[in-house]
């Protein structure tokens, strides 16, 4: 056990491109979860899994490849918008087919997709703190301008109807966005890290959160806390970053619950 590491400048690049996504995702799980599709999240990271390691494959880059196959299933769960919770698990099921596959059959996927599973976040570069950067600098302030007509949308569903508008090309936005964000963490935290900072802070930001701004910040603090938690615990003891991620959260969600119930 050693946790000098945490000191090394090999590890800052991993360390701040996991942050800003710590702080992005759960911004994303929020909206998610308002409108009952956290699901989606998971499907869309076992996607870009999927599409990272097809793009190695092919001598692409993974990120590129992540990227892509998130946005494909982005635009799919919008045309599928009535097969709801079965489209998501189409898509996971199609996503986990093709990536044992490509595993099983081709010897530089298998270690990738360890990587891509365990959430071995320290092998992230500068394009990936890049990538990073801009998601963040760019689907922050969309999902700004997005939240009033998705808490409409939410609420009040026949706000946009009886107005004679059009609600679709919104959410379209934000499932192109959501997909984005996941499929960048996918690739550089692992698919069920990234999966814990949609789900879990939220989780507690509407459990705790006095309103939707404040929620909105509570699950953001709770996301980049647990994972710096998650990042020294991983790195002093030498293990996996997105095992240690997961449990960590899975631990805060017990907590919380039992916390809520006391109150």
């Amino acid at each position: 056990m050693s946790f000098d590491l945490l000191f090394d400048p090999l590890f800052r690049v991993p360390f701040f491109t996991g942050l800003l996504l710590a702080g992005l995702l759960p911004l994303i799980g929020m909206y998610l979860r308002l409108r009952h599709e956290w699901l989606a999240a998971l499907a869309f990271a076992q996607m870009a899994s999927a599409g990272a390691l097809l793009a190695m494959v092919a001598g692409w880059p993974m990120l590129a490849g992540g990227v892509l196959a998130a946005f494909l299933a982005a635009l799919a769960k919008g045309l599928m918008a009535r097969a709801g919770v079965s489209a998501y698990a189409l898509m996971m099921l199609l996503a986990w087919g093709g990536g044992v596959l490509l595993v099983a059959n081709h010897p530089l996927a298998e270690q990738a997709g360890h990587a891509l599973f365990d959430g071995q976040l320290y092998f992230t570069g500068e394009g990936h703190l890049l990538a990073a950067g801009l998601a963040c600098a760019v689907v922050a302030p969309l999902l700004g301008w997005l939240s009033r007509p998705l808490l409409l949308g939410r609420f009040f569903p026949e706000f946009y109807r009886a107005r004679g508008r059009d609600a679709r090309p919104r959410l379209m936005l934000f499932d192109l966005l959501a997909g984005l964000a996941v499929a960048l963490a996918t690739v550089s935290l692992g698919v069920m890290a990234a999966f814990a900072l949609v789900f879990v802070p939220p989780l507690v930001a509407y459990r705790f959160g006095r309103g939707w701004r404040a929620g909105l910040v509570l699950a953001a603090v709770i996301g980049m806390v647990g994972y710096c938690v998650a990042f020294a615990v991983s790195l002093g003891f030498d293990q996996p970053f997105g095992p240690i991620c997961a449990v960590f959260f899975v631990v805060l969600a017990a907590l919380s619950s039992v916390n809520s119930d006391r109150m």
